[in-house]
């Protein structure tokens, strides 16, 4: 009886507030749920967390001395995980960048190669930037990953001190140009002898994430990993 009225309340309580996957915007999902468990069995997990000199380690050779580095999934136009970063990004959907930090998180804390984590860093927005969006989506995503990879989170000890536009139409060598001392230390204590991971939520060149992390490491770090959400190929 208790079973059948439970049933009766949730799926009332599904017709007054409906919730939809936010993949295949089937209703067929539970209320706190953010995707239904089709779209999350497609998304396209690379398992780097798990693998040595992977295409993410690769990106950062002789420029950028890291311990590990990963990315959760391959993005690729017009997909799942494009259209997630979009509404994080863009849209405001602050819940689809929790979503994906929780999804990383997981990764992590099943990883051997991240298990001496000390403190996450998410890479920060200039101020400006992140006025106009009302938050930084690194920062979003790093509370996803922190509710499930239990790390302590520090999100003031780094800053950007330069404005700097978009990198998507610069080429390789700009993106560079670009991002030369762009990043600042302001708290030294905050990493001082430990295994700092640096979040963001897309890596491509990498040239954001070499600039943030050569800066933390002349900061005494011990040692630097680097997860983002996605890997553009």
């Amino acid at each position: 009886m208790l079973a059948k009225l439970t049933a009766y309340i949730t799926d009332f309580s599904h017709f007054i507030f409906p919730h939809n996957c936010e993949g295949c915007g089937t209703d067929a999902i539970q209320q706190h749920d953010f995707l239904c468990m089709k779209c999350i069995a497609q998304l396209p997990e690379t398992g780097f967390e798990n693998i040595d000199e992977n295409p993410i380690e690769k990106i950062f050779y002789g420029r950028l001395n890291i311990q590990n580095a990963t990315a959760a999934f391959y993005f690729s136009k017009q997909s799942l995980i494009q259209h997630l970063l979009h509404q994080l990004k863009y849209r405001g959907n602050k819940e689809a960048g929790y979503f994906l930090g929780k999804m990383l998180g997981y990764q992590l804390s099943k990883s051997q190669k991240f298990k001496d984590i000390d403190t996450i860093i998410p890479l920060p927005l200039n101020p400006k930037k992140e006025l106009k969006r009302g938050y930084n989506q690194a920062a979003i995503i790093a509370e996803g990953v922190i509710s499930i990879f239990k790390k302590s989170l520090e999100t003031k000890a780094v800053i950007r001190t330069v404005f700097t536009e978009t990198q998507t139409h610069h080429n390789r060598i700009n993106r560079w140009k670009n991002m030369d001392g762009v990043f600042a230390v302001i708290n030294p204590k905050a990493i001082e002898a430990k295994h700092v991971l640096l979040i963001d939520d897309i890596i491509t060149t990498g040239a954001t994430l070499d600039a943030c992390g050569n800066t933390i490491l002349k900061s005494g770090c011990k040692s630097l990993s680097i997860a983002t959400i996605a890997y553009t190929i």
